[in-house]
């Protein structure tokens, strides 16, 4: 049997669901890139009230009519009460539950000069971020992390606010300006964690990857 997963078409996105499979080396798989409303509507800010399916719905949607086997999320993508028909079989540990700065200069936040403008898309970061330094700029940017570290290399923000587990991921680290304390940033709960859901008939799903997180 090979299975069909569901994934965002964005290199991390991909990458994650080959770090889950890893974990399987008996299982063929084949992955369906689906575009979420998020990843096709670029410029509506995320501290606009999108709904916190922005990312899963589109997704969630061809796993309900069973079109895909199992989808492979960011765990903090997740919305807090997911369709009923289906279920969480797994979620794994976090590879890195901290913030980083990536910035021009390689500048840490402390360092940055009065006025610097900081790209994040959350509300949290960007309250964190005024809270440390009431004098800097912030405002939203959208893309993926390869998309946000260009719009910073080409000018348009002096640092951007990223995940420290998506540049792990991707390989960027030597991009991390800072890790930044959790006593200035406190990261979502489900940072750098990844989630397996299946529809809830898929019993035999549940059983293969239930307890991935001990892996």
């Amino acid at each position: 049997m090979k299975l069909r997963i569901g994934s965002r078409p964005s290199k991390l996105a991909l990458l994650q669901v080959k770090e889950i499979m890893s974990n399987f080396s008996d299982l063929d798989y084949e992955i369906y890139e689906i575009n979420t409303k998020g990843d096709i509507d670029k410029s509506t800010p995320l501290t606009d009230n999108v709904g916190d399916d922005f990312f899963t719905y589109d997704i969630e949607q061809e796993l309900i009519k069973k079109n895909i086997d199992l989808a492979i999320h960011s765990a903090k993508d997740l919305e807090q009460i997911p369709p009923k028909e289906l279920l969480i079989a797994a979620t794994t540990r976090s590879i890195s539950p901290f913030e980083c700065l990536v910035s021009k200069n390689n500048a840490k936040l402390k360092d940055l000069p009065k006025g610097a403008v900081i790209g994040t898309s959350s509300i949290k970061r960007k309250a964190a971020i005024m809270q440390f330094r009431k004098d800097i700029i912030v405002k939203d940017i959208r893309g993926n992390v390869d998309n946000r570290i260009k719009q910073l290399d080409d000018g348009l923000f002096d640092g951007i606010i990223v995940a420290h587990a998506a540049l792990i991921r991707l390989g960027y680290e030597s991009r991390i300006s800072e890790i930044i304390s959790t006593e200035i940033m406190r990261p979502h709960i489900l940072q750098g964690r990844l989630a397996v859901q299946i529809h809830k008939d898929r019993k035999d799903l549940l059983s293969i990857f239930r307890g991935i997180d001990e892996k």
